[in-house]
């Protein structure tokens, strides 16, 4: 049976080209909102860190109506990071929108993204979106986009998708390159005749596929996904069962039951197949089970999710500051806290580390973790984070490392240097092409070589470059690199510091404290320019005397401090370093406090060498 009253469409992109923005306008126009209704932007982005840094992170479902059809949306993020929320979300649609920007082309997120749909057969709309922008140039976009389907050996149903340009924070899209529209019908309008219809059999037994999983502090854990088959309906009495793991189906039952409509949640009793639905009652449920029928508990196959490529040690905070500003700082708590983590993000490993108060957790990259990060934080955790590491692997005997596809877009008078790093970081050039007064660069470049190349690309750059990375496969090990060559300025002592102490030290390097900031033994307190770390005094007093001299009372000009964000940190740390993150401080610190202790293990590791 064909569900001609609905549609499931997910839209997928590379970061940054007009998603959520496009979601605005289709609830606006969808009449999800009264006609006096105030709005915000992007208000997908629920999230506080997608609306302070503008990127969406987790996907979200939302709904409209159209002509008596109910048109399931799913919003996805596109950063390359946060790609297992699209490689999963996709098998609760039944087609994509791609968006492409109109001045950029096809990214490397495009590729990816647009890869796992043709996996899994899903028609495509193509959407060629900011038409409006005054660098667009349609029909080379146009071309590359065939391209990309021809290189992803799409079908040929898939290669003859549709195409509709359009520009989402004008609310417009229309059939032609030539023309702007005046709102987003033509739009719905492919939607509802081009993406399937979803089918099945409403008296057949159920199967539901968990596709997301939500929480909430009163009903638990809420799964996410599609009617597959049957109908479900409210206190039903269901099993739960997973294909890829060997253990007995589960009895639970449903308890309260929602579907998507606007930007709410709608509680229903009944759901058939092909309406994707939530549903509490079912403590034990994880992404990746499948609902079934008492009588037939039969499960469905989940999409293989790619492996993380990254990892840090997240360790319990032992610094001399600790537990001061935190709620949660006992091993348990971060441990119960992780492994929480790991029941909505599948792309997320986490397993007990060497010592009983540290967990390694592997990610996509060192955003995916910073992200991690940043919202422990935010919830009152305390801990201690190391150097990300890249995760090897042993294939046909050789050790290999994962390496990235990079993508750069820079000025041409900076190409010289971006090339002379990239090359000293193992880079290879794959591909370079002029657009415009700008070169555009491809790079495939061991991941770990990436590790704190982004801020220098952006200085090297002048804030005129546009990087981008994805995952890019395996290659045999290329080799030790040195990828920092700067050292630390320590603190030498533990107390406050003062205007006299960072006035002796600023010529050392650049600060990263200001006076008055309690600092502890250990604690990194600034950048040495030259390799090898440095032992400063940042706490030192003036020696008052009766004796005058020349130039006692000169006021002591202090060099702005540079603030380390999170992101920065996690790239300027080196393997003998920790970041110190607490609700209100990043502080960086040394793994050994001690000068003394730590003199003597580095003069024991040289000896080692």
């Amino acid at each position: 049976m064909k569900r001609n009253d609905l549609r499931n469409i997910a839209i997928i992109a590379h970061v940054d080209h007009g998603k959520t923005t496009l979601v605005d306008e289709m609830l606006k126009q969808g009449g999800v909102y009264r006609e006096n209704q105030a709005t915000e932007e992007r208000v997908m982005d629920s999230n506080a860190i997608e609306k302070e840094r503008g990127i969406t992170i987790l996907a979200k479902n939302t709904a409209i109506h159209y002509k008596d059809v109910k048109i399931n949306v799913i919003d996805t993020p596109g950063h390359a990071d946060f790609g297992g929320e699209v490689e999963r979300i996709l098998k609760m649609v039944n087609g994509v929108l791609l968006l492409v920007d109109a001045a950029e082309g096809p990214m490397p997120q495009t590729r990816f993204v647009l890869q796992k749909a043709l996996e899994l057969n899903h028609r495509v709309i193509v959407v060629v979106n900011k038409i409006d922008k005054p660098d667009a140039r349609l029909d080379e976009v146009v071309d590359e986009v065939l391209e990309l389907l021809i290189d992803l050996n799409a079908t040929d149903e898939q290669l003859d998708s549709p195409m509709i340009f359009c520009s989402g924070k004008a609310g417009t899209a229309s059939l032609s390159p030539f023309q702007q529209g005046t709102d987003l019908v033509p739009l719905f309008e492919t939607i509802l005749e081009y993406m399937p219809a979803p089918e099945g059999e409403p008296d057949e037994d159920l199967q539901v596929l968990v596709s997301s999983i939500d929480y909430n502090e009163y009903v638990g854990r809420i799964g996410i996904g599609r009617v597959e088959r049957g109908t479900i309906k409210q206190n039903q009495e269901v099993m739960i069962c997973n294909y890829h793991t060997e253990a007995a189906p589960k009895r639970t039952k449903i308890v309260s039951m929602y579907q998507f409509d606007g930007l709410g949640r709608m509680p229903v009793t009944e759901a058939k197949c092909g309406d994707i639905i939530c549903f509490s009652g079912a403590e034990d449920i994880t992404i990746g089970d499948t609902i079934t029928s008492v009588e037939n508990p039969e499960p469905l196959p989940f999409v293989k999710i790619s492996e993380p490529t990254l990892e840090m040690t997240f360790s319990v905070n032992d610094s001399p500051m600790a537990g001061r500003e935190g709620k949660f700082v006992t091993s348990r708590q971060l441990r119960d806290r992780l492994y929480k983590e790991l029941l909505r993000d599948v792309s997320l490993h986490v397993e007990d580390g060497e010592t009983t108060d540290s967990f390694k957790v592997s990610g996509r990259g060192e955003m995916h973790l910073s992200i991690l990060i940043e919202n422990m934080r935010r919830e009152g955790y305390e801990l201690c984070a190391s150097t990300p590491r890249v995760l090897m692997k042993e294939i046909d005997g050789v050790t290999c490392e994962p390496m990235e596809r990079v993508s750069i877009d820079v000025p041409e008078s900076c190409m010289g240097s971006v090339m002379e790093k990239l090359g000293a970081r193992k880079g290879e050039l794959v591909e370079m092409h002029p657009s415009g007064n700008r070169m555009k660069i491809e790079y495939v470049i061991p991941a770990r070589c990436l590790f704190g190349y982004r801020s220098e690309f952006l200085t090297d750059t002048r804030g005129e470059g546009i990087i981008n990375s994805l995952f890019d496969g395996y290659q045999p090990y290329k080799g030790d690199i040195t990828l920092r060559y700067t050292g630390s300025l320590v603190a030498h002592e533990a107390g406050e510091s003062t205007s006299y102490g960072l006035f002796n030290a600023q010529d050392r390097g650049v600060m990263f404290i200001g006076p008055a900031t309690e600092v502890y033994e250990g604690m990194i307190v600034g950048e040495n320019p030259k390799m090898g770390d440095i032992t400063v005094n940042v706490c030192k007093k003036k020696h008052l005397t009766a004796i005058r001299s020349t130039g006692a009372d000169e006021a002591l000009r202090l060099v702005t401090p540079k603030v380390m964000s999170l992101e920065e940190a996690i790239e300027f740390i080196s393997d003998d370093e920790l970041i110190e993150v607490t609700p209100k401080s990043i502080r960086l610190r040394k793994r050994i406090l001690n000068t003394e202790l730590r003199l003597k293990a580095e003069a024991q590791k040289r000896r080692g060498n």
